[in-house]
Parts: C-alpha cells; structure tokens; sequence
C-alpha cells in the first residue's frame, strides 16, 4: 500500500473510532432489564397495504402501510423489567410494535422537553416508531413488568442503539 494511502486509512479508522466514544458518551445501560429473542427471520422486499371501511361505522376506518426496499431482520422479543428496571436511553433503525403482558411499563422519550411519563398496563399496546426516536422504558412498579414486542429493521442492522439521555429528566 502506498505511504499516503495508509496515512489515510489511519486517520479515517481513527476518527472513526473517535466518532464511535462520542456516539457512546452519555450513554445509559439496561438494569433490571433482560431481553429475550424468541424468533428472527429475514424478509425481503415488504409491500403491504390495507384499507377497510365498515359500512354504516365510518368512525372504524382502518388503513395500514409497510412499505420497505432491501431485505429486513424481523424479530419477536420477550422483554422482563425487575422492579425499578429500565431499558437505559436508546433508539432502534425500526418500528416496534409491543403489547404489555404483564405489570405496566412507565415510556418517556427523548425529545420531549417535560420528560412526561406514559404508562402502559397489561393487554395495552403501542408503537415505537423507531428512527431518531430515543426512548427509555422503565418499571416504576413494585411487581415484575413484562412485554412481548415485534420490531422490523433494515437487514443486518444492530436492534438497539444506546443514546444520551434525556437533560429533562432526573433519572
């Protein structure tokens, strides 16, 4: 390799590596928390659309997209928070969908300046969208909290991303 092409490749690996700390700073681990995969599977190219109107109930209008390009890593997740147990600040490259099994589980995202809880009980669902969205989610009960959660990313790419958390909230 020539002399100036080394150099280069030193430098891009080391700002790299510099750009991987800085990703990490602040950063807020799991605790309390497990997850469990219990099924993976690759898919390719998703075009699904659904529409339905009931007639005569035009207030249950239903319309669902998934639309991808590429192949994707779909997974079903198992997750247990302890009592006091969080997931830690994070994101994921995709959108989860996830019910509440057992207990209730506190969601507080990452932007919002009022850090403004949202609780969810067993046999409640919601979504994360995923993206940029950083989230943690954590058991502020004193019993065992549980979530089954189904979450589609592109092929290959890491389920979790940690991230700093969030200055509004005191945890």
């Amino acid at each position: 390799m020539r002399p100036y092409m080394t150099r280069g490749l030193a430098m891009m690996l080391a700002l790299a590596g510099v750009a991987g700390l800085v990703g990490q700073a602040g950063a807020t681990p799991p605790v309390g928390f497990t997850g469990t995969t219990l099924a993976q599977g690759r898919a390719g190219e998703i075009n699904a659309f659904n529409h339905s109107i009931v007639e005569g109930q035009p207030r249950k209008l239903w319309l669902s997209l998934q639309k991808t390009k590429g192949q994707s890593d779909l997974y079903v997740q198992n997750n247990v928070w302890q009592p006091g147990g969080t997931t830690g600040w994070h994101t994921h490259p995709g959108h989860s969908l996830i019910v509440v099994t057992a207990g209730k589980v506190t969601v507080y995202d990452g932007h919002d300046p009022n850090c403004t809880p949202r609780v969810y009980t067993a046999g409640k669902t919601f979504v994360d969208e995923g993206g940029d969205h950083v989230h943690a989610i954590r058991n502020e009960d004193t019993v065992e909290a549980r979530t089954v959660a189904v979450q589609l990313i592109p092929a290959g790419a890491p389920r979790r991303i940690d991230a700093p958390a969030n200055p509004a909230c005191g945890f």
